[in-house]
């Protein structure tokens, strides 16, 4: 029995770290770019995430056979107290509307820790890549395409 429960806290402690550490990743880029939430946000939501997950799955273990338990509400509720925090990150001032890009970045952020929490390490590094890329290489794109066409309408 002890056996059992070392190897599931290692689990359980590997599946946090690497919702830690990929959280903390797209964080870096964050704090590089000089947004508000950077590496410690980002990592605390997406560990979060993958916490509550492991919660709902060893909810559903204990209760397994009675008819009870559904994993995906714990997922959904993740997913509601998430867009609650952006909701709250988000800004509309001399009409313009700041914060959005960081609010979905938590809300990406979560999906990571979420995937981590199931154990699927390769989703959750496909998700952080493809984030660091839209918040890296589309940037870049974008500004390009905003000078391009400033240039154009002038």
């Amino acid at each position: 029995m002890e056996i059992q429960i070392v190897s599931g806290t290692l689990d359980v402690f590997l599946r946090l770290l690497v919702a830690l550490m990929l959280g903390a990743f797209v964080g870096v880029q964050r704090s590089l770019a000089h947004k508000t939430a950077g590496m410690r946000t980002y990592a605390l939501i997406s560990m979060a995430s993958s916490v509550l997950v492991i919660f709902g799955e060893l909810l559903l273990q204990h209760y397994t056979g009675s008819g009870q338990g559904d994993p995906t509400r714990i997922i959904a509720g993740i997913v509601q107290g998430v867009g609650f925090v952006g909701a709250g990150m988000i800004i509309f001032r001399d009409h313009h509307i700041n914060g959005l890009t960081t609010a979905v970045g938590l809300w990406v952020a979560t999906t990571i820790g979420m995937a981590s929490g199931l154990g699927l390490y390769g989703i959750a590094l496909i998700i952080t890549i493809l984030t660091l890329f839209v918040f890296s290489v589309m940037w870049f794109l974008e500004e390009k395409v905003v000078e391009i066409v400033d240039e154009h309408s002038n």
